[in-house]
């Protein structure tokens, strides 16, 4: 059963500081400290790894021998076996603990690494992401889920815009660190350098992370679990499959009616069952399912952005691999500049106007990217970069703690593993859209081909981006700020 949209709120753990304090020192505990610091490396880790390839597309597809756009699969694999996985967490961390799981999967996504370092054909890094998928698929919701539990609903959002920025570093400097190593090393260190960053986190891990866990963990669903990976997987099959002209309609309009078939068996199947590894009944809180329906369109419209930035300053203007990802710096710097102005943001203004607002902002930023050619200054392009980072910085903190606002502490883990899995199967549709518009507007392989294609896709992108504002006027004019009950 779902809980009730006016729930009381959980009392605050009274022993955490603000994150802020917790990361910079202060008063907090020691032990808070260092579990900020895990959970905030866990995260830079994990998104590092969802945007490192970008820029280093054109490099591993020459030494692969492959066209730079069939490197696609090798982004939407990692991301969407991390949408796949992650309903398997609030049973994995009610069972064994979050201590146990968090080090699995660190353990996990740290030889998923090794072995994408040492692939030696594109079907052989498909797989090795897929690992890495495995083990990151965890970090995250499991994450999430510890810094409610011991920060409570008070200080979560401190907390986690404190994470989410170390997650924003690693998906901006992903580019720029993909670009140097393909270009002054080797394109398979972007994955090497996982290893010891892996080890440490381990060590770390067992110093710093709480031990969360249930005695009534119940058991697994394996056959919703099942319904809901085919579902996801099918979607994407038929994505990745409208892509390519030589497939023809069938096998695109068949994996789409599998995925509408298992995914209305799963609907009928999670309401059968006592605990279902997706609790549509949350989907009842109105904040619940806005904030993951307004994600899912916002994340479709952006995710594919910088593939396709990346795409069009190489190939289109003949921009080096590094000069490409320094133009991602931009991004980091808005988003920390932002950062500690979005708890006062949301106090003042609230959910609905702040996020109805500022999806519309993003939308009209992506349409001015369609305005760029390679005659566009670097400087130019820089500053679109970095009050386009300003803004996206505020729409995904203020997207993810959304889901928490209604929400009592014993549901947490399960609205962590939803928003989680929308997060990252939006991810992965949204790179496979993006991919797909490219290659519909590409008409050859020259760079003003390029230049063309960019500009008429991210204007598509930008209109399925404005429907997300729509989608967020929903919420009602009370949903609590930060001014008052604060997830």
């Amino acid at each position: 059963m779902a809980p009730r949209a006016d729930a009381p709120e959980a009392p605050p753990d009274t022993t955490a500081a603000s994150a802020v304090a917790a990361v910079g020192g202060g008063d907090a505990p020691a032990r808070m400290r260092g579990l900020l610091w895990l959970i905030s490396a866990a995260f830079f880790m994990q998104t590092l790894d969802s945007t490192i390839v970008n820029t280093a597309v054109p490099s591993i597809a020459a030494a692969l021998a492959v066209p730079p756009l069939s490197i696609k699969t090798a982004l939407t694999s990692y991301v969407l076996t991390l949408a796949v996985c992650i309903p398997a967490s609030p049973w994995l961390t009610d069972r064994f603990g979050t201590r146990r799981i968090f080090a699995a999967a660190i353990a996990v996504f740290t030889a998923g690494s090794l072995l994408c370092g040492v692939a030696q054909s594109l079907p052989q890094l498909v797989a090795a992401r897929v690992a890495q998928g495995l083990g990151g698929a965890l970090l995250l919701p499991v994450g999430r889920f510890v810094l409610v539990r011991s920060y409570g609903h008070r200080d979560f959002v401190a907390a986690m815009s404190t994470v989410a920025t170390f997650g924003l570093l690693g998906s901006v400097l992903g580019p720029f660190l993909g670009g140097a190593l393909s270009q002054l090393a080797s394109w398979r260190w972007i994955f090497l350098v996982n290893v010891p960053a892996g080890l440490f986190g381990l060590w770390l891990n067992r110093r710093e992370m709480p031990e969360f866990r249930r005695d009534d963990a119940g058991p697994f669903d394996p056959l919703g679990f099942a319904l809901f990976a085919l579902t996801s997987s099918l979607l994407l099959a038929a994505a990745e499959l409208a892509a390519v002209r030589e497939a023809g309609l069938a096998p695109m309009l068949a994996c789409a009616a599998g995925a509408l078939l298992l995914g209305a068996l799963y609907v009928r199947h999670s309401r059968r069952v006592a605990r279902p590894v997706i609790d549509l009944g949350l989907l009842r809180v109105r904040s619940v399912a806005v904030s993951l329906a307004g994600g899912l369109c916002t994340r479709l419209g952006v995710s594919g952005m910088f593939l396709l930035l990346v795409l069009f300053l190489q190939m289109g203007c003949g921009w080096s691999p590094i000069a490409a990802g320094l133009m991602m710096v931009p991004q980091a710097l808005g988003a920390m500049l932002v950062k500690p102005l979005i708890h006062r943001l949301l106090g003042r203004h609230g959910y609905r106007r702040l996020l109805g607002a500022n999806t519309v902002v993003v939308a009209l930023l992506l349409a001015l990217f369609a305005l760029s050619s390679a005659e566009t200054p670097a400087v130019l392009i820089a500053a679109q970069v970095f009050v386009y980072g300003l803004v996206m910085s505020l729409q995904y903190t203020a997207m993810n703690t959304l889901t928490f606002v209604d929400l009592p502490h014993e549901h947490a883990a399960m609205a962590s593993s939803m928003g989680s899995t929308v997060q990252y199967l939006a991810m992965s549709f949204g790179i496979a859209l993006a991919t797909l518009l490219m290659a519909a507007f590409l008409h050859g392989h020259a760079p003003a081909d390029y230049v063309f294609a960019f500009r008429r896709a991210v204007l598509a992108l930008a209109l399925l981006t404005l429907a997300a504002a729509a989608v967020f006027l929903l919420l009602r004019r009370d949903v609590p700020s930060t001014s008052a009950s604060t997830p």
